[in-house]
């Protein structure tokens, strides 16, 4: 249950969900800070995965491609659920709203866009989307 975590990474992921990507970096930022071990590096992925979509809804492609590099190189080793929540899930839909951008070899590239319907959310392993 989502509800057995810290209030700041609970937080954290409603912001997400909110698409609130900078304040969720925020948030998880002070919880990584206090993190160890898996838990510590998970986060890392998270807040790297938030900020990979900042970046992209800014048409920061560069920063948004490179961040979601790192947030899976983060977060793919953790399988299809840790810390409550359906990773799995969520990692094939953080790839289907970025692979148009990853499959673009354009410098500067012009005709990619964030897609609302697209945005990826995170569901708990028991309640469905968390926030």
């Amino acid at each position: 249950m989502i509800d057995e975590y810290p209030e700041q990474y609970r937080e954290g992921l409603r912001l997400f969900n909110e698409e609130e990507f900078f304040e969720c970096h925020d948030v998880l930022e002070e919880l990584w800070s206090e993190s160890t071990g898996a838990e510590r590096k998970f986060i890392q992925g998270l807040i790297q995965a938030s900020i990979a979509l900042f970046h992209f809804g800014n048409e920061n492609f560069g920063g948004a491609k490179k961040l979601y590099i790192s947030a899976r190189k983060n977060l793919d080793p953790f399988g299809s659920e840790f810390m409550g929540i359906l990773l799995e899930t969520f990692l094939h839909d953080f790839q289907q709203c970025f692979q148009e951008l990853l499959d673009n070899t354009e410098a500067y590239p012009t005709t990619v866009v964030l897609r609302d319907e697209l945005v990826p959310k995170i569901r708990s392993i028991s309640e469905g989307l968390v926030g």
